[in-house]
């Protein structure tokens, strides 16, 4: 190795870095997964990229919000710096002959930062830039905004370490830290244990920022070192517990738009104090970290047993009491819905249905009817689904809203199906004054995911206890919660209502019916939230003089008859139909065993299994009485092309891919097996069924709208610009063609 090259080699920021890669994986993995976060390749299907290149505070990207991510980078760093300089102490003994050991550690231990920075703002910029298609000037400003709180924060970190009460916080959090230190020395201690290796550097950045020699330090680093170290333990301790009690207190306020502060912001916190319980884990446990990670899992996983925590996710406005709970088991499900039932409900939905008829028949005896499905997919699909249903009611004069009786189908699209149907039942009655404002298709674009990730670091994660009081009962509150109320906040409150509000006016045929479908993961079957009784969905026709017929489906009001269904939450019900694996929790209804709720997808992801069967069952009814019917199907996927053609010219591709090929097609699964549906279903009412397909088509194959609870400007735009597409433009006319 010639001269220059052992300079560099042995230079302290070389060798730190070296270090962590060669010892200390396990902190570097959080720079990591920020990393692959910011390039698309963590959780890029759920958005999580956004949270941090396009941060959001009280729903705007702006320059408080940047400085907020600012501010929490830094405590992030200074966290990695603290665990990072008490771990490798003992490697640089000639650091405590230093006048400030932890300022020159952190010049010399800022490569992995540093670099961090830069990367980060050439992903930001460019993401404001081209999916944000922010102005030059405000990208700039937004940039600002960062570092003026990360250079807050480092202001503040080093007068506090430095310079401002060392001996008001001494004895506080020296007894904090004490008994792990006293657990320290009393452990079983070995050979693996004693590791000598000090770092072999020679030259290092010092508190002036120049470069240095420090050979001549080496003879005084035992006792100053030991005094620098009981220092920084005190402070790793006291900045761990400033982060949580940050954390703990906007989660205990969460329900102030001031306190949700962006969502990325509050995953740095979280993973300030995970790395800092990480680290003092690794060096007071040291040789017995493995068994101590195993006990500490091992306790975690036998205080959720017993539940010390409350991990169940609630659907606000129902009666948890005890008492009330239904078994859930197949001879429930039984005596519940008979035949006898069956053909109650359907002689009282027939009837629904001569009220609607009654209402808008005038220039026909037969009016067309139409029933209306839409696709799962997040903000994408509601954002879509309602940009088709304004765009066509407006067109046909609100003939769409008036001549629907039904309104179904999974995920995201229920959210902006429910809202269109919200909108216009308001604006019937009187309380909006326009029903086609261009600010409501904004409200169902707004953010959603900054409140869901916020809450999980804030609330799920650090304080599992929270409390709130809704409809005379006491519930906990998680990022499902946090969800609702960014919902009800987004909709200026038209969503915020109980089912049972529309319940009156659904009856009477004024409104359409809302079936919101959630599946029961605990035996597959499918929950169908609904004002009407619906026992007739609940089970196939041929199989009503079976002795044991197969019930695959769950008519949610009649299963839970004293729980107080009528109060709740309609954005609960969205929630349970839209709650996607980990974004956001399974819900737990009243039940023993508990129901398990989540995603209406899994089961039927386009609603084309309730409305086929909802056709079946009314066929002599709409035989006799409709004229043509007519079946609206609005999916954020196209039909032909609903999944990538994925070659397997990689080694992880032919391992992995079998593995996953049911969870990466079972959208396309779920799409092709529909085309069966659609050839029997138009024999319902001899032949007089149209079905009329509205499909999201980006204008590039490659670059469609990412499937979560966040929209880029630009995916908006080519959303709502989707419906000028030739397709689309020919469905909506036939559509229009068909309703007069």
């Amino acid at each position: 190795m010639n001269n220059p090259l052992k300079k560099i080699y042995y230079f302290l920021p070389v060798q730190l870095l070296l270090l962590h890669f060669r010892r200390y994986q396990l902190l570097l993995a959080f720079w990591f997964m920020l990393v692959f976060i910011l390039t698309g390749n963590f959780a890029a299907n759920f958005g999580a990229s956004s949270l941090f290149l396009a941060p959001e505070y009280i729903g705007k990207i702006s320059y408080v919000s940047m400085f907020l991510l600012g501010s929490a980078f830094c405590v992030f760093m200074m966290m990695w710096h603290i665990t990072t300089f008490i771990i490798h102490s003992k490697r640089i003994p000639y650091m405590g002959a230093t006048r400030h050991a932890f300022l020159v550690y952190c010049f010399n231990n800022s490569i992995i930062p540093g670099a961090f920075l830069i990367f980060y703002s050439v992903m930001a910029v460019r993401y404001q830039l081209i999916d944000e298609h922010a102005p030059l000037s405000n990208i700039l400003s937004l940039q600002l905004g960062f570092y003026l709180g990360f250079l807050t924060i480092v202001l503040v970190s080093f007068a506090y370490f430095f310079r401002v009460s060392r001996d008001f916080f001494k004895n506080n959090f020296e007894k904090l830290a004490a008994p792990v230190k006293n657990f320290a020395r009393k452990r079983p201690r070995d050979a693996f244990e004693y590791e000598p290796d000090v770092i072999p550097s020679r030259t290092f950045i010092s508190a002036r920022f120049v470069i240095e020699h420090h050979e001549v330090m080496s003879r005084m680093q035992p006792r100053v070192m030991r005094t620098v170290l009981q220092r920084h333990h005190r402070n790793v301790v006291f900045a761990t517990f400033i982060a949580y009690v940050i954390l703990l207190v906007m989660g205990i306020f969460i329900e102030n738009p001031v306190m949700r502060v962006p969502a990325g912001a509050g995953f740095l916190l979280l993973f300030s104090i995970m790395m800092g319980l990480a680290g003092a884990f690794k060096y007071f446990m040291r040789s017995w970290e493995t068994l101590g990670w195993a006990g500490f899992i091992l306790l975690l996983s036998v205080l959720v047993k017993y539940n010390a925590f409350d991990l169940r996710s609630i659907a606000y406005g129902m009666d948890y009491h005890k008492s009330l709970e239904q078994h859930y088991h197949y001879s429930v499900l039984r005596s519940l819905f008979t035949t006898v039932r069956y053909n109650s409900d359907k002689k009282r939905e027939a009837g629904r249905l001569d009220k609607w008829k009654n209402r808008v028949a005038k220039d026909t005896a037969k009016p067309p009817l139409v029933v209306i499905t839409v696709s799962g997919g997040g903000s994408r699909s509601a954002y879509w689904t309602f940009r088709v249903l304004q765009y066509a009611d407006s067109l046909s004069g609100g003939k769409l809203f008036n001549n629907t009786v039904l309104l179904t189908g999974a995920s995201g699209g229920m959210i902006g199906a429910a809202y269109w149907r919200n909108l216009h039942a308001a604006y019937n009655r009187g309380l909006l004054k326009e029903r086609y404002s261009p600010a409501y298709q904004d409200n169902i674009g707004k953010d959603l995911l900054n409140s869901i990730v916020f809450s999980f670091a804030s609330v799920d994660m650090i304080s599992p206890f929270n409390k709130i009081t809704f409809a005379g009962h006491r519930y906990t509150t998680d990022r499902g919660y946090a969800l609702e109320l960014e919902l009800a906040r987004n909709t200026e409150g038209i969503l915020n209502k109980p089912i049972g509000y529309f319940e009156e006016r659904e009856a009477k045929g004024e409104i359409p019916q809302l079936i919101i479908n959630s599946t029961i993961v605990n035996d597959g079957r499918k929950l169908m939230i609904c004002n009407q009784p619906i026992a007739f969905l609940t089970q196939p026709e041929y199989s009503l003089k079976m002795p044991s017929p197969p019930i695959d489906a769950v008519d949610f009001r009649a299963f839970f008859p004293e729980q107080n269904t009528g109060e709740l939450n309609l954005t609960s019900a969205l929630r349970m139909n839209a709650t996607f694996p980990y974004i956001l929790p399974v819900v737990k209804l009243p039940s023993q065993p508990k129901m398990n709720i989540m995603d209406a997808g899994l089961r039927d992801n386009f609603g084309i299994q309730v409305a086929s069967r909802y056709l079946h069952v009314m066929r002599a009814w709409l035989k006799e009485n409709a004229g043509q019917v007519i079946f609206l199907e609005i999916r954020d996927t196209r039909e032909n092309d609903v999944s990538g053609n994925v070659d397997q010219t990689s080694l992880g591709a032919m391992l992995m891919d079998p593995l996953f090929v049911i969870q990466n097609k079972w959208e396309a699964f779920q799409s092709y097996g529909y085309n069966y549906v659609k050839d029997f279903a138009p024999a319902y009412v001899d032949g007089r069924l149209s079905f009329i397909t509205m499909q999201y088509i980006p204008k590039e194959f490659k670059k469609t709208a990412a499937l979560n609870f966040h929209l880029t400007q630009k995916e908006k735009e080519d959303l709502y610009e989707s419906i000028d597409q030739p397709y689309n433009q020919a469905e909506v006319q036939r559509l229009i063609k068909l309703l007069k």
